[in-house]
């Protein structure tokens, strides 16, 4: 004995509108029936429809459906985020193959609304994240203004230049070293190189005595000493006057 498809079809359109009842609407009876029933996420609501996500499935009986898969169409989604669409669909395609041969409306109906919460959850916990992520970079950029930036030598050299030529310190030094006069001691004191210089005089000239003339006009005169010739005397002691007085 054959089926009855029709006769199934019009018995699953009957339980369907007791369940979804205010909420399904038949758009036609021939050649097949259409008819479309909305589903949302546990959170939406009308006046808020920027929390959560919705949209209507339409379904169109085939000629030998349930044994066939029904046509199933997803109109007026909200809030769907990219591929949202195309994967409800996979979703549901592979429901159908999963009950081929049984009225099946009602399980399409379930699991997609248990997709879309299980959506909108990862939709929730996404924004959750970003948004402790977000209070931890201004966190972060609070406690970095009180502690300041790490002074390195070679960053505390750099900020000392920067310091002393924006406040002119650094050229008024520039022109007082200029200016100032050293005193002979200061020089002296700064340059140990002037300790030698004496020495370096002598030297030079000891290198050159050889070059020296002597003038002997300054010695005509030691003829005229009147020298003690006892002095001269190999015999004579030192003291031997003395005795005799």
């Amino acid at each position: 004995m054959s089926r009855n498809y029709k006769e199934d079809q019009t018995n699953e359109v009957e339980a369907l509108d007791s369940i979804y009842s205010g909420e399904m609407e038949i758009l036609a009876t021939e050649p097949f029936h259409k008819f479309q029933i909305p589903i949302a996420t546990e959170e939406y609501s009308a006046e808020e429809s920027e929390n959560g996500m919705s949209c209507k499935l339409v379904f169109t009986y085939t000629a030998n459906y349930p044994d066939g898969a029904p046509l199933v169409e997803i109109e007026d989604p909200e809030n769907f985020e990219g591929a949202f669409e195309s994967r409800l669909l996979e979703h549901l395609r592979q429901t159908i193959e999963e009950n081929l041969g049984m009225e099946m409306i009602f399980s399409l109906v379930s699991s997609a609304q248990e997709w879309l919460n299980e959506r909108w959850d990862e939709h929730k916990f996404h924004q959750e994240e970003q948004r402790a992520q977000k209070l931890k970079e201004v966190e972060e950029e609070e406690r970095k203004k009180f502690e300041g930036t790490r002074v390195t030598v070679e960053s505390f050299m750099k900020w000392k230049l920067d310091f002393e030529d924006t406040t002119g310190i650094a050229a008024k030094r520039e022109k007082n070293n200029v200016s100032k006069k050293l005193t002979g001691r200061e020089l002296f004191m700064c340059d140990n190189t002037l300790n030698d210089s004496d020495i370096k005089f002598l030297l030079e000239a000891g290198e050159n005595i050889e070059n020296v003339k002597i003038d002997e006009a300054l010695f005509q005169d030691l003829g005229e000493l009147d020298l003690d010739e006892d002095e001269d005397d190999e015999d004579w002691v030192p003291g031997a006057d003395d005795d005799d007085d």
